[in-house]
């Protein structure tokens, strides 16, 4: 049974393994042992930030699936929180099994908790299977994202 838990330190090896389990990760990500200090910093800041946190969906004791859950404080639209959803990842032994959509049921969960008039996230423009996901739940693509490398 799948079940949700928020991350530990322990769990940075299984998160860090999925982020670079495609093409687009595993140019960016380090699937090392040890790990580079980067993620445990990473994640550090991540603890020490309030409504900020992973989620993890887990088979038995086993990382399947996660996404990093950020509620943004705003003074835009009357003051409203937003909801930011980022490095959501599925094991591909699980994908097509509901797995991602479960997660994402659990984020708007959260954000409904939390007090987030608005879920956002942003998506690669090389993952249009993970855009037509994210369409099935309801997401709307309103706003063309940007970026600068810093």
């Amino acid at each position: 049974m799948i079940g949700f838990r928020t991350a530990t330190e322990a769990d940075l090896p299984a998160i860090v393994r999925l982020l670079a389990d495609d093409p687009i990760g595993a140019a960016r990500e380090r699937d090392e042992d040890p790990l580079p200090r980067a993620y445990r910093d990473a994640f550090d800041s991540i603890q020490g930030q309030t409504g900020n946190e992973i989620i993890l969906a887990v088979d038995g004791a086993e990382v399947i699936g996660c996404l990093q859950f950020t509620v943004i404080p705003g003074l835009s639209r009357l003051g409203a929180r937003r909801g930011q959803i980022e490095g959501v990842r599925v094991d591909k032994r699980y994908r097509g099994r509901r797995v991602g959509e479960i997660l994402f049921r659990r984020a708007i969960e959260r954000a409904r908790e939390t007090g987030c008039g608005l879920l956002q996230l942003t998506t690669d423009k090389a993952r249009p299977d993970a855009r037509r996901f994210y369409e099935r739940l309801g997401f709307v693509a309103s706003h063309e994202g940007m970026k600068l490398p810093l």
